[in-house]
């Protein structure tokens, strides 16, 4: 099972680049199964960097919760609809299991089979003679199973009704149920089983009859056999004995006849979750894993399965909230964070977990430290995609948010990659406008966090431009646009930050609670848009005054 390393949801250039760079660290250090994700679309400066980079974009995940082709058995026992009982008989007795998955040639799902069904094709249901003499049953199959030599006319693969007619009593006896046979047109179902017997070969073969079947390993003549092909007649040659053979012919019939097809089958991406709650109360006790487009048969799980499943295991980067990760993180196996921002208290883990949290500008710094710790040589690509983390965060260290490590790494990083850092930060924000080219919707969501704080609900997004030129003629659109928010998610506060990065000057559009708009350290101007100079950081600088304006709001 991967491990995946992932930003927060509505990822920016940090979280991304993070979750790649730490990626590449595990695996350098041993861990393959390492995998660079995202849970968001990449934004067009991410997509820029990853260019310049010449690195794929992060894996997308959706969900995290465990899926049943997670936790199923992938290495199933199943036979063949076309099996025969004996097939299936001996597959589950060497497995030791009680329920067989059934499937086509195409590997698609045609039922489970369990001891008690295959008892149907061995014992009929009903006692009497006619019952037990007559069946269904591939001609081709009741040779393989006797492992029998076939002469005369040639085998059908297809499945028939045949009626077993054993030739054990007199001539006259066996003469009598061939002819009462050929009266009512049923003489070509009959299979005849004898021993050494000529007579009783010949008069069958004379009838016409499906199949003749000489046990004990006794020769048939060859003008018997002349006699056969010219009838149509297979005859089949054998080493078993006569009472044998008869239940050998049974154990001939194919296992779809006994099939139950009215089974609970589990879709692959079905939760673990609701698997757990509708499962529980099935008497069934093992449950086909089918893929949900074409049927196939991918694995399969039992209850017991359910108790305490895999889990996904997970490594989140710049972030440490749950309201604030992949959807089914709670499901999840967090090993490790690797963080810049505050703690938010809601994160919880079954086993101690390696927790890394600094009061530095990106989490970015932090993975380039890690390199450095490991004594792990960054691959250029990498370089510059935690370089692209640090200037976007930090502003190209301008940011009130930037430590010395941030400085520190920073030249270390231009060095790796062969950059500079001020015209490739320039280059960076000319690379993409959120506002130039995305709906209002977009560019709301395109960094956007979710906080809680004293009860209240908080959503900020920032978008960085070189100028704050567009903001004007799109001002009343971003506005509506926070007000569906509020009423689509019932936030208490929604705030839009649009910073200029070359003047460090920052606009807040806001919507909802009036009290902890009006209670806002910033001063509005005639369009009511909060003017925010020298204000460049959510985190350092926008979110400590939404709190405070919440604890004012609540005592006023």
């Amino acid at each position: 099972m991967p491990l995946y390393v992932v930003g927060h949801l509505n990822p920016d250039t940090d979280a991304i680049c993070a979750a790649i760079g730490y990626a590449d660290l595990l695996q350098k250090k041993g861990c393959p199964e390492a995998v660079a994700a995202r849970c968001g679309p990449v934004p067009a400066r991410t997509a820029w960097v990853l260019e310049q980079a010449r690195m794929e974009k992060p894996l997308l995940l959706d969900d995290v919760s465990a899926t049943a082709e997670m936790i199923c058995r992938k290495d199933v026992v199943k036979v063949r609809n076309d099996a025969t009982f004996l097939d299936a008989y001996q597959v589950m007795l060497s497995s030791g299991v009680r329920s067989i998955p059934v499937v086509d040639a195409d590997d698609r799902l045609c039922g489970l089979l369990k001891y008690l069904d295959l008892l149907q094709l061995l014992m009929p249901t009903d006692t009497d003679a006619e019952s037990v003499r007559r069946m269904v049953a591939c001609p081709a199959k009741i040779a393989v199973t006797l492992e029998a030599e076939a002469l005369g006319a040639d085998l059908e693969s297809d499945e028939r009704e045949i009626v077993q007619l054993i030739a054990a009593s007199s001539v006259d006896a066996v003469l009598k149920r061939l002819t009462h046979a050929t009266t009512i047109g049923d003489v070509g179902s009959y299979v005849v089983i004898c021993g050494d017997r000529p007579i009783i070969q010949r008069t069958a073969i004379d009838h016409g009859v499906c199949m003749l079947v000489v046990t004990g390993g006794f020769s048939v003549s060859a003008d018997l056999v002349a006699l056969a092909r010219e009838k149509g007649v297979v005859i089949l040659h054998c080493q078993q004995d006569t009472a044998t053979v008869s239940k050998l012919i049974r154990c001939s019939r194919m296992v779809n006849y006994a099939l139950n097809n009215t089974i609970v089958r589990v879709m692959a991406d079905d939760s673990v979750k609701q698997l757990r709650l509708c499962l529980s109360s099935q008497k069934q006790d093992l449950f086909p894993v089918v893929d949900p487009g074409d049927n196939t048969l991918m694995g399969v799980i039992s209850k017991s399965d359910l108790i305490d499943p895999p889990r996904i295991r997970l490594v989140l980067v710049d972030h440490n909230e749950f309201s604030q990760a992949v959807p089914g993180v709670e499901d999840a196996e967090v090993i490790e964070v690797i963080d810049h921002h505050r703690l938010a208290g809601d994160l919880i883990s079954r086993e101690p977990i390696r927790y890394l949290n600094e009061p530095v500008g990106s989490s970015s710094t932090l993975v380039a430290r890690e390199y450095r710790y490991a004594g792990i040589d960054i691959p250029k690509g990498v370089a510059l995609c935690l370089i692209a983390g640090m200037v976007s965060d930090t502003l190209n260290l301008t940011s009130p948010t930037t430590a010395d490590l941030d400085r520190e790494i920073l030249i270390w990083l231009c060095e790796i990659a062969h950059v500079d850092a001020a015209q490739f930060t320039q280059d960076f924000f000319a690379s993409g406008s959120l506002l130039a080219h995305n709906t209002a919707a977009e560019a709301l969501g395109a960094d956007r966090k979710v906080f809680e704080e004293n009860g209240a609900r908080v959503s900020i997004s920032h978008v960085e431009e070189a100028g704050l030129d567009l903001f004007g003629s799109r001002h009343h659109e971003l506005g509506k646009t926070l007000d569906d928010l509020i009423r689509e998610k019932g936030y208490d506060l929604a705030l839009l930050i649009v910073t200029d990065i070359t003047r460090h000057h920052s606009l807040v559009l806001t919507s909802g609670d009036p009290k902890i708009i009006d209670a806002l350290p910033f001063e509005r101007d005639a369009d009511g848009v909060f003017q925010a100079p020298g204000v460049v950081s959510r985190k350092k600088q926008i979110f400590p005054a939404v709190c405070q304006a919440i604890r004012v709001a609540a005592h006023s």
